[in-house]
């Protein structure tokens, strides 16, 4: 018989019991609409391995992954070239985590793995609200004639709680209109008070990793420049600390684009971070 020990691939400090845990960590390496650079399903796979490169504690929430009680479950198979079954298998899984008492936490793939965790969610919380952070606005009707998009994710989520529910930070990229739908249902927030509406009411938060300035995230699908630190970032989690967050996922690394390692080592920390927060 082989000694071991072997190395694990999960998450680092995650519950290996599935039944025992709050929060279930959901790889959905998908990518089927990218716009621009593709290679976002590559990223669940290695930021798990870069999560062992991390401390369990975090001295901005003072607690330990132990603390958050989460279970890695893997990536799902999703199959290739295939955008509605790919979308129906994140939507039946996330399903069966809230059928079972618990939160999802996704990890991207594009952003447009969102859309399916929010329609499952929705049909477990009244009122749900989101809270989007992000470079780009997406908030078109479609793209080049296609509605499922990741350009068009939150515009989709905006139809199933309404856009008075949706929240958005460090949007900087968009078309004139999806400015005026912003406009129009005062999504964008400037400062935490801009969120106060929110307080009492169910929030899933997506981030989409390049709401992160590209010095600090050049790993992604679609880079803009002028973005927000880090430090900046956390600040907003540390406030949402004391939000009911039912949900989460983190979107759009795209690995192969940072060979350093770096992107990769930013978003796993990212993840780290918002796990605190819930």
């Amino acid at each position: 018989m082989l000694r071991g020990p072997f190395l694990d691939r999960s998450w680092m400090a995650q519950n290996p019991d599935y039944n025992q845990a709050d929060i279930v960590m959901l790889g959905m390496p998908f990518d089927g609409t990218v716009s621009y650079r593709s290679g976002s399903r590559f990223a669940p796979e290695q930021i798990r391995l870069a999560s062992w490169g991390l401390e369990e504690y975090s001295p901005v929430f003072d607690r330990e992954l132990a603390d958050v009680n989460f279970h890695d479950a893997g990536d799902l198979e999703l199959p290739l070239g295939n955008t509605e079954k790919s979308l129906e298998q994140i939507r039946n899984n996330v399903e069966d985590i809230y059928k079972d008492g618990k939160k999802v936490f996704g990890i991207g793939g594009e952003h447009l793995v969102t859309l399916p965790e929010i329609q499952a969610v929705s049909k477990y919380y009244k009122d749900l609200a989101i809270i989007h952070f992000d470079a780009h606005t997406d908030l078109r009707e479609e793209y080049l004639g296609e509605k499922l998009s990741h350009s068009a994710v939150i515009r989709h989520c905006s139809e199933i709680v309404g856009p008075k529910n949706i929240k958005q930070i460090g949007i900087r990229s968009g078309l004139k209109e999806e400015w005026a739908f912003m406009s129009v249902y005062n999504t964008l927030c400037h400062d935490f008070k801009d969120l106060e509406g929110l307080k009492n009411k169910p929030v899933f938060v997506t981030v989409d990793l390049d709401c992160l300035d590209t010095s600090i995230m050049p790993g992604t699908g679609t880079p803009e420049a002028g973005g927000m630190t880090f430090k900046e970032l956390n600040s907003w989690f540390k406030h949402l600390k004391n939000f009911n967050i039912v949900g989460a996922d983190v979107v759009e690394l795209a690995p192969d684009y940072d060979t350093s390692g770096a992107s990769t080592a930013v978003a796993t920390k990212v993840i780290r971070e918002l796990l605190m927060a819930m």
